[in-house]
């Protein structure tokens, strides 16, 4: 059984984009968590309080495309065959 990508590597840059509608979905819910958290703030809301707040999204979001996606790495233009 071939294991399903939920995110692909960019084309150019580091990081990930969805590749699935499982990416889809996590990356939806990840933007609502962040809409949801900047409504939350108020003008007593410090800096430190609002990363704070935007950590634990952020690094859960970066675990996930981890651990369903193509492993990350600079690229700049086409894919070329992993070297592992």
């Amino acid at each position: 059984m071939q294991k399903t990508l939920w995110f692909k590597r960019k084309k150019y840059g580091w990081g990930w984009i969805p590749a699935s509608w499982h990416g889809w979905v996590v990356t939806l819910f990840f933007l609502v968590i962040i809409v949801l958290i900047g409504l939350s703030f108020d003008a007593s809301t410090t800096v430190a309080d609002g990363v704070s707040r935007l950590l634990v999204p952020v690094l859960l979001l970066i675990a996930i495309c981890y651990m369903t996606g193509e492993r990350p790495r600079w690229q700049w233009g086409e894919r070329t065959k992993d070297v592992e």
